[in-house]
């Protein structure tokens, strides 16, 4: 465990001594406290023009209106987002030749993946819980319930953790931190625009698009709700996205 903390925290520095993790977070940030802004206008609007009619007031659901498209929103800024923050994993390490001390060293494939994993996740964690601090102002002046918020960032941090697994396998395959980014975002949508896909098929393969869809595992969180389904759909998919990875060094490792 040790092994994986030293690549961890190497990670971690090369992230935030370069303006890598700043940009990231600040545009993260950015984008989602304007469309937090946009929907607590929305939602105070609404409740301006309810307040006359008792029955519509007790209609008004802050969870629903506000979090669930909140959550919707930030977790496309995390499919633009997590390909730059995967890119530059094994991408750069190859680029620049320290691929080959890293694979010599006495730390083994599986604990310089996982490490390298971990400080991406570290990350995704510290933005999270940064626009956790929006959540607190609703707790403060509004009464919204405090478990499909939870669930909610339950989902966006599982299905986060599965764009880096993704993210990472991409940047496994080339040295080029640009091609490794636009593969990862291509192959992100596309799972993501699955659930599209299935509205026209029928019998099994409806069943098989919409199982694979990252769209159709993220509206229960969403709306509050986080299924053992999606649960370990996100864990099997973060699995498989580092089996991938270790399949591919591996293989450079013994060439």
């Amino acid at each position: 465990m040790s092994a994986v903390w030293t690549v961890a925290k190497k990670e971690l520095r090369t992230y935030f001594t370069s303006p890598i993790a700043y940009v990231m977070i600040t545009v993260f940030l950015v984008l989602v406290g304007f469309f937090f802004y946009s929907l607590v206008w929305w939602f105070n609007s609404q409740s301006m023009q309810m307040a006359q009619n008792p029955y519509g007031a007790q209609q008004m659901n802050i969870n629903q209106m506000v979090f669930g498209p909140l959550f919707s929103n930030m977790s496309i800024i995390l499919l633009l987002v997590i390909p730059l923050l995967t890119m530059r994993l094994f991408a750069e390490e190859k680029k620049i030749g320290t691929e080959e001390l890293l694979m010599t060293s006495p730390v083994s494939v599986w604990q310089i993946i996982f490490g390298k994993f971990l400080a991406s996740i570290s990350v995704l964690l510290a933005m999270l819980a940064l626009t956790g601090l929006l959540s607190l102002f609703t707790f403060i002046y509004g009464n919204p319930e405090l478990k499909p918020v939870l669930n909610g960032y339950l989902g966006l941090f599982l299905m986060g953790s599965a764009f880096i697994a993704l993210g990472l396998f991409f940047s496994s395959l080339t040295e080029n931190q640009i091609v490794a980014a636009v593969l990862t975002f291509g192959a992100l949508l596309l799972f993501w625009v699955l659930n599209w896909a299935a509205s026209s098929a029928s019998g099994f393969w409806k069943d098989v698009l919409n199982y694979t869809s990252f769209f159709q595992h993220f509206e229960n969180a969403t709306q509050g709700i986080l299924d053992t389904t999606d649960l370990i759909y996100y864990l099997s998919f973060s699995f498989f996205g580092v089996f991938l990875t270790h399949a591919v060094i591996q293989s450079r490792r013994w060439r």
